[in-house]
């Protein structure tokens, strides 16, 4: 498996470079940001491809628990504390390991195994569906009944052929959980997927559903590629 994009979020500087110390001893781990600032660090991940988190929760500007309710599962976390009394909630999100400070490199290692096993495990399976969060609550949706997925603004716009599912993420964290052999991105706001077209002009796609999707100039090589 490729390496895990790594990043680093703690107000302390010394805990910072002591994980990435730590980080870099790890054939299997890529050091990508890292930052005493929490906002930075959403920003970045907002912006730019990483998998794991290295967080601290207790942090002034933003806690570690909230920056998770931020993010939801665009991440996988590795908690960072000294203060145990924080463990359990949080694992209440996507959460690998925790890790109790002071930190030594085999209790690590050891997380990091975790996390190099867990994205081993997701790289592995071939699901044919996944969960989102619209309207306050989690829906199960098929990849196979989606037709395309649009961007607007902070969100994007799951539709179906029944329903439409609003959803606080990014199109570029969307188009990574889609299945790659099924779904291309064609447009800066669009993803359509490749089962659902009817019909492939100049210019637009027409799906089976009779909708029309513009076809971006800089997506076209890569969808006609998908398309042989």
């Amino acid at each position: 498996m490729s390496k895990i994009k790594c990043i680093i979020v703690d107000d302390e500087p010394l805990a910072i470079s002591l994980l990435e110390n730590y980080v870099q001893k790890v054939p299997f781990l890529e050091l990508v940001f890292s930052s005493e600032n929490p906002i930075e660090a959403l920003e970045y991940i907002q912006n730019n491809e990483s998998d794991l988190v290295f967080l601290d929760i207790q942090m002034p500007e933003l806690t570690g628990i909230n920056f998770m309710k931020i993010l939801g599962d665009k991440q996988k976390y590795i908690l960072t504390t000294a203060y145990s009394e924080f463990a359990l909630e949080g694992y209440e999100h996507n959460i690998v390991d925790y890790l109790l400070k002071p930190i030594s490199f085999e209790r690590f290692y050891k997380s990091a195994l975790k996390a190099q096993e867990r994205f081993s495990v997701n790289e592995n399976k071939e699901d044919s569906h996944f969960f989102v969060k619209s309207s306050g609550q989690q829906h199960r949706i098929s990849f196979d009944e989606i037709l395309y997925v649009e961007s607007i603004k902070d969100y994007v716009n799951i539709r179906t052929g029944e329903q439409e599912y609003i959803v606080l993420d990014t199109l570029k964290s969307m188009e990574q959980q889609l299945p790659e052999s099924s779904f291309v991105r064609i447009h800066k706001s669009f993803i359509i997927n490749l089962n659902q077209i009817k019909s492939l002009g100049s210019k637009k796609v027409t799906l089976v559903s009779d909708q029309e999707i513009p076809i971006g100039e800089s997506f076209r090589m890569n969808l006609l590629t998908k398309i042989k």
